[in-house]
């Protein structure tokens, strides 16, 4: 059996490899699961194990339960540390689920306290006096206020936990963290002395601070975050480790690329797309709910184009998605299933390039493609790397979280699956 270096469990697949392409950078083995294993993880290496899970938006109850299965199997197999991996925009309602996981955890194994760092520095997600920023503005003035199932109300990270968390929030600014370590963590025991349980909400600006996060809260039994600390950690244990094997980018046959994220980052990626002349769908949910549109004339029309890659796209301008949403009721399911069935028709026909955008859009096609275990391989933009399934080395997937990647990020993901420098 594996000895499992770090434990990640993760609220959607996007998020998984988002997190394993930064400790295989590092030059950590990592396996990243699609829900819970049914049996340890073979060979005696030193690893990391991620387990995606598709708890971001399900219900609250749902959501607990599920993770916790997650980190029940990671303790009882021998994971040093445990980490709840959430989004770098910390995605939720206000009732949870981040909250409500982070307690769960807390309560069942006797942990004070855990610290709680979304930030992503890399992709412009900073945490400046507990408030988290995107590209310098609070987050509840970005399109993330807009989103349409887990639109941002507070940038204060105190503040969004305390209706979905039990537990009071400590802060440690940018000018806390320039203290000695023995001086930080005696500010942490005082806050927690009357305490059961609590947050602590470390500013995260730079690497600096990513560093120093490390260096004084890396040891606890339990972290909670962005995939920003993972840099950090995989340098940790990097001596523990032998070096990761990074799997060939490249493959052969067509590309698909499916986006079903609303972000303005994919939105831009969509254009920049159309803009150089690739080809396009867009799947329209009003038509495909009452039929005037079929996931199999979408696909009819994929192998009528003679070209390399086409472009599947659902996404829309929130005022439209809450249009469709109104007249549909479940919109995002009626997508998210046509996503699906279009990843696995690519898969049998032979198109082994599927690249998708989107949380939800990608747990959709992963669970629809079936397969339990992957291989890390390259990285297509900061934390959005080409995954390669242990059982069809032939396939080659990349899932990007909407908010991630350049705008010319599906241009890039084609050149790289077809095994060519972006």
């Amino acid at each position: 059996m594996g000895n499992i270096l770090l434990g990640v469990v993760a609220d959607d697949f996007t998020g998984a490899s988002d997190a394993a392409s930064f400790l295989v950078k590092e030059g950590i083995k990592t396996i990243l699961y699609n829900g819970v294993p049914d049996r340890p993880p073979g060979g005696g290496d030193d690893l990391a194990v991620v387990i995606a899970l598709k708890t971001r938006t399900e219900r609250k109850d749902l959501a607990v339960s599920q993770s916790m299965e997650a980190f029940r199997w990671l303790k009882e197999n021998g994971a040093r540390q445990l980490y709840s991996k959430y989004c770098s925009t910390f995605d939720s309602t206000r009732e949870g689920n981040i909250g409500p996981i982070i307690d769960a955890v807390l309560e069942s194994y006797g942990f004070p306290y855990t610290i709680v760092a979304p930030a992503l520095p890399v992709n412009g997600r900073t945490v400046r006096n507990g408030h988290l920023l995107v590209n310098g503005v609070p987050l509840h003035e970005t399109h993330m206020k807009d989103h349409p199932l887990t639109p941002m109300w507070d940038s204060d990270l105190a503040e969004l936990l305390r209706p979905q968390g039990k537990y009071p929030s400590l802060k440690i600014p940018g000018d806390v963290l320039e203290l000695d370590r023995a001086d930080i963590l005696r500010i942490v025991e005082d806050f927690g002395r009357d305490k059961a349980h609590f947050y602590v909400i470390p500013d995260y600006e730079d690497e600096r601070h990513a560093k120093k996060i490390v260096d004084v809260f890396g040891d606890i039994p339990f972290l909670t975050g962005g995939s920003g600390l993972m840099t950090e950690l995989g340098r940790k244990y990097r001596a523990a480790s032998a070096p990761a094997n990074i799997v060939e980018s490249g493959t052969h046959g067509k590309a698909i690329v499916l986006a079903g994220s609303c972000s303005v980052a994919t939105l831009r990626q969509v254009e920049a797309f159309q803009a150089a002349g690739g080809v396009s769908i867009k799947a329209d949910p009003i038509r495909l709910a009452d039929g005037s549109q079929t996931k199999e004339q979408i696909w009819q029309q994929i192998e009528d184009s003679r070209e390399e890659a086409v472009l599947v796209y659902s996404s829309d301008r929130p005022e439209q998605v809450r249009k469709a949403q109104e007249i549909v009721g479940n919109a995002a399911h009626v997508l998210e299933r046509t996503m699906a069935w279009l990843a696995q028709n690519a898969e049998k026909k032979g198109s082994n390039r599927i690249i998708v955008a989107g949380g939800e859009t990608s747990g959709a096609v992963t669970q629809a493609l079936g397969y339990n275990a992957y291989l890390i391989g390259q990285s297509i933009a900061p934390g959005v790397p080409i995954m390669v399934p242990v059982e069809n080395q032939k396939l080659r997937l990349v899932l990007k979280s909407g908010n991630f990647g350049q705008d010319d990020f599906f241009l890039r993901a084609i050149a790289m699956t077809r095994g060519e420098p972006a």
